[in-house]
């Protein structure tokens, strides 16, 4: 077998290849997360990636949620020891399986190697994996474009087509010095009573695999209107505001009260608006004065 030690967030977690399969090739937005050789870490998971054949019969219970999005369609189903997934990456074509105990800690992955779509696959189901293992360690993946700047990160949130990545276009072309941290899952965790945002190797179609972390100087969910209008969101309405864009099974209790209390943490110690905005100029440079103090 082909173990390769990744650690994003700070998380260093194992993925299981077969011997034929190079982890570079298949994952290539992972290369700048690889870890060589042993470190610290809080260990989130290990995963082993097998030949379909090798799957177990029966262990699938009722489907509990199904969704279509950049992953293709996900099927999510109990199982006899906790879930099973099913991801079928594009209309017509393979379905791939895996299943993982409630906690995430572990999951066995089955797939059709001769699938044009399998690296792809592979990515999507490490990022299942991550984003529900991580609630249970403080940690909160996240739907959201992330922009540096001066050291502190700033996150825009909203709805798949509300103009997230436009937004940080925007941010990047209005203020000199500012990248982009990740632009569709970066991960926020709390560490030493700050709220830190850290890159990861998923960032939806634009290829920014930074792996990076600065602190969070703010958060604005984004909503598309006729003028350009920031309003500062705190206490109950900070965390709603944040809250739709996080991933967590909701069905799981324990999963979503560990997303519950690290959240409650983040909207209490970061700024955290509502920008209601056209996409120009204007609405980035409204935004930065607001979140980064910048005129």
């Amino acid at each position: 077998m082909n173990t390769v030690d990744y650690r994003v967030a700070d998380f260093l977690f194992t993925v299981v290849l077969p011997e034929c399969r190079e982890g570079d090739v298949l994952l290539p937005s992972f290369r700048t997360f690889r870890q060589g050789g042993t470190g610290g870490g809080e260990k989130l998971f290990s995963f082993e990636a097998l030949p379909a054949e090798e799957m177990p019969s029966g262990g699938k219970g009722p489907l509990l949620d199904e969704s279509e999005n950049d992953m293709g369609l996900v099927r999510l189903y109990a199982s006899d020891h906790g879930y099973r997934v099913e991801v079928t990456p594009v209309s017509g074509s393979i379905t791939h399986v895996m299943d993982a105990p409630k906690d995430f800690s572990s999951a066995k992955a089955y797939l059709q190697w001769t699938d044009r779509y399998v690296g792809q696959v592979l990515s999507s189901l490490l990022r299942i994996v991550f984003s529900q293992a991580v609630l249970l360690h403080g940690g909160v993946s996240i739907h959201a474009s992330a922009v540096c700047l001066d050291g502190r990160a700033y996150l825009f949130l909203g709805k798949s087509g509300t103009g997230k990545s436009t937004h940080s276009r925007l941010w990047l072309e209005s203020f000199p010095g500012s990248f982009l941290l990740n632009d569709d899952n970066p991960v926020l965790r709390v560490k030493d009573g700050t709220v830190v945002a850290y890159g990861t190797p998923w960032s939806g179609k634009t290829p920014c695999y930074r792996n990076l972390s600065c602190p969070v100087g703010g958060m604005a969910r984004l909503r598309q209107a006729p003028l350009n209008r920031f309003t500062l969101r705190q206490g109950v309405e900070a965390f709603t505001a944040v809250y739709p864009g996080c991933s967590v099974i909701v069905r799981d209790a324990v999963l979503s009260d560990a997303l519950q209390e690290t959240l409650a943490q983040v909207a209490g110690k970061v700024t955290v608006g509502m920008l209601e905005c056209l996409p120009d100029k204007d609405a980035a440079l409204l935004c930065g004065e607001r979140l980064a103090g910048k005129k």
